[in-house]
């Protein structure tokens, strides 16, 4: 092979590692009888880089370079080389202080993108939870589930009774599916220790604004004062509600009458129906674990769990919280208005 067939067959490149390429050059050009000045020109190198090349990655026995030998020695280097660590002290020192603020690691992960910092991987995150759980150490208890997986409800027999007048879903307007005002909410309950007790859920579709109020049972005349009180607040904006056929809920009428709001029944049996308050329960559980005795719990502790939940990013809202979104959709309601 001659010279300019060596020029023809090379590409000009500026970085200081060798590609493939440039390798079975230095082979061949050597096997041929070429300097390593000559060479280096060829591959468009400085000799330096020529010389070092073939000192690291030659034969030792033979003293010869070889192309293959020379790759695989290479790629051997990079494979067992020290990697660059993305998980520093600090990088752990703040993704450990939203964890503490009960951030799931993908609102971490989403917080410190949008604030600018380095971060790692959502599995990485819960990599490290489990490790400092293994290490006896509290992170795991801040997550949502802690570990554990929800069991799916079964397809028993609902005989929680008959609610008269409902109007259903299907009645509903396809505005409330856009979720591009505030106002149309969705209504459930969470219940205590041996049904004794419960906690009023409402939360708004479009901004994920929450409301929480303990009652002392499930009996349908307590919620519907419960409910009427949580929604004295929101009465101006407010337009839909929209529960389960729990008979907790028979008192819708007195609902839609009381706050001039239209109200409608979920088909049993799905629960996507209604998937924002089934989000927000399980946000709430982490804080309330499931066979909690809802007698010790204080009306401010319930409203600090509120403003807590109110207050965390949301993915769907590009990691702003409800409080801001709930306040831009009002914004922008009444500029309508």
């Amino acid at each position: 092979m001659d010279k300019s067939s060596y020029l023809a067959s090379s590409k000009s490149c500026d970085m200081s590692h060798l590609t493939e390429h440039q390798r079975y050059t230095i082979s061949t050009m050597l096997e041929n009888g070429y300097k390593q000045i000559e060479i280096a020109k060829i591959i468009n190198k400085d000799k330096s880089v020529v010389s070092r090349e073939i000192k690291r990655n030659k034969d030792k026995r033979s003293g010869k370079y070889k192309y293959d030998l020379a790759n695989r020695k290479y790629l051997y280097r990079q494979k067992t080389k020290p990697k660059h660590n993305r998980f520093t002290a600090d990088v752990k020192k703040d993704i450990e202080a939203l964890i503490k603020q009960d951030y799931s690691p993908e609102q971490v992960v989403g917080t410190l993108k949008k604030e600018g910092k380095q971060t790692v991987s959502v599995e990485r995150i819960y990599q490290h939870i489990w490790q400092d759980k293994k290490q006896k150490g509290s992170l795991y208890t801040h997550l949502r589930n802690q570990g554990r997986k929800y069991r799916k409800r079964g397809t028993s027999k609902d005989n929680r009774g008959i609610i008269i007048d409902k109007i259903m879903i299907d009645k509903r307007s396809s505005i409330v599916d856009k979720r591009e005002r505030f106002g149309d909410l969705e209504v459930d309950l969470i219940i205590g220790k041996n049904h004794k007790q419960a906690i009023v859920t409402l939360n708004d579709r479009a901004s994920g604004m929450l409301k929480m109020k303990k009652v002392n049972s499930k009996k349908s005349s307590e919620v519907t004062v419960a409910i009427n009180s949580i929604l004295k607040d929101w009465i101006p904006y407010i337009h839909t509600i929209t529960s389960d056929n729990g008979k907790e809920f028979a008192g819708h009428k007195d609902v839609a009458e009381t706050n001039n709001i239209d109200y409608y029944f979920a088909r049993p049996y799905h629960s996507w129906e209604r998937g924002s308050n089934e989000n927000l329960n399980r946000l709430i559980r982490q804080y309330i674990p499931k066979k909690s005795d809802f007698s010790v719990l204080t009306d401010e502790y319930i409203k600090e769990i509120e403003v807590k939940i109110n207050a965390r990013p949301r993915k769907r809202f590009n990691y702003e919280n409800p409080i801001f979104v709930m306040n831009k959709l009002l914004f922008n309601q009444k500029l309508h208005l």
